[in-house]
C-alpha cells in the first residue's frame, strides 16, 4: 500500500530560475525599440526641421500655412508673423502656423 501511495505522489516542480522574468520583458523591449524607430523617432526629425523653417524665415519668403493659405511674409516679429495674401489684405499669425516655405526672391 506505501509503494501505491508513492506511486500516486505528485512530483515537486524545480523552483524557477529568478532571472526567468526577465525573459518575460523582452518582447516588451523589442515592440518599445520597434515603435522608437518607427514613430517617435520621425516625429522629432520633424519638429527640429520645422523649428529650423520657423528661425530662417524672413521679409519676403512666399510660404503656406496649416491652413493652406499662399501669402507673402511683409514683416516677422518675435512670435507672430504679418502675411500678405492679396492687395491690402495683411493676416498676423503665428510663426508656428507656417507649414513651408514656397520660394525665396533670391532663389
Amino acid at each position: 500500500m506505501f509503494s501505491l501511495l508513492l506511486a500516486q505522489a505528485q512530483t515537486v516542480a524545480p523552483a524557477q530560475n529568478p532571472a526567468g522574468g526577465i525573459g518575460f520583458f523582452v518582447p516588451f523591449i523589442f515592440i518599445f525599440i520597434i515603435m522608437y524607430f518607427v514613430m517617435f523617432r520621425p516625429q522629432k526629425k520633424r519638429q527640429e526641421q520645422q523649428q529650423r523653417l520657423i528661425s530662417s524665415i524672413k521679409t519676403g519668403d512666399r510660404v503656406v500655412t496649416n491652413a493652406g493659405i499662399h501669402g507673402l511674409i511683409s514683416n516677422v516679429k518675435e512670435t507672430t508673423v504679418i502675411v500678405k495674401v492679396a492687395d491690402n489684405v495683411k493676416i498676423e499669425m503665428e510663426k508656428s502656423a507656417i507649414a513651408n516655405v514656397v520660394k525665396s526672391p533670391e532663389s
